[in-house]
């Protein structure tokens, strides 16, 4: 992969994030396989390559690359603007939290407590979005800047619901923090829209 190929699959993996967490914020819903594709890139460590992330292929970023499509192709008239204030929001938080050493620290002891419970439960079970959900709330939920999530509230005052959003929220992050990591800057969005534009289509989405 060119180093713009991996750029866009860590962006997506931003984007794919921020999708899922506007469903479920209007609908209460999204597969288990969806959010298990996610959360499961909050536990690879010492990765490879970019895909080695995201199990291997980026077929669970498709929402996510078609997405980030309809934001650089401006869509106006259908743009999806609390989709895209979420990702603006993870790239900022992504900053801060890469800046605080004792939040960090705070998450690189918990991870493998939630690897064993997986182990156990497996990545789509309640116990394991609630575990990935407090970690986010005692590490990214202590910044000033908070995501404020729109949508149903009789299914963002579900618990279970709220725990999965947070999760996804955080998985957002770890994609926004891989993006950094390859070099991906917000900037790029204006001075390389072409180049990502051209390749996005070459997925064929």
């Amino acid at each position: 992969m060119t180093p713009l190929q991996e750029q866009i699959t860590a962006l997506g993996g931003v984007f794919q994030a921020a999708a899922l967490v506007n469903r479920l914020a209007h609908t209460g819903q999204i597969s288990d396989a969806a959010l298990s594709y996610m959360l499961q890139t909050l536990l690879v460590r010492n990765p490879q390559t970019t895909l080695d992330v995201y199990g291997g292929d980026d077929l669970g970023l498709r929402e996510g690359y078609k997405l980030m499509l309809a934001i650089l192709e401006r869509e106006t008239d259908n743009l999806p603007r609390e989709s895209l204030r979420y990702v603006v929001s993870m790239l900022s938080l992504e900053r801060q939290f890469a800046r605080r050493t004792d939040l960090l620290d705070i998450a690189s002891k918990r991870l493998p407590q939630i690897e064993q419970q997986v182990e156990l439960y497996g990545l789509s079970s309640e116990n394991i979005a609630s575990s990935f959900g407090s970690l986010y709330q005692d590490t990214i939920s202590t910044f000033k800047q908070r995501i404020q999530v729109h949508g149903d509230m009789r299914y963002l005052q579900q618990e279970a619901t709220a725990a999965k959003v947070r999760a996804l929220l955080f998985a957002g992050i770890r994609s926004a923090r891989l993006w950094r990591q390859l070099g991906g800057r917000r900037w790029h969005l204006l001075t390389k829209r072409s180049k990502m534009l051209n390749e996005l289509h070459a997925r064929h989405l």
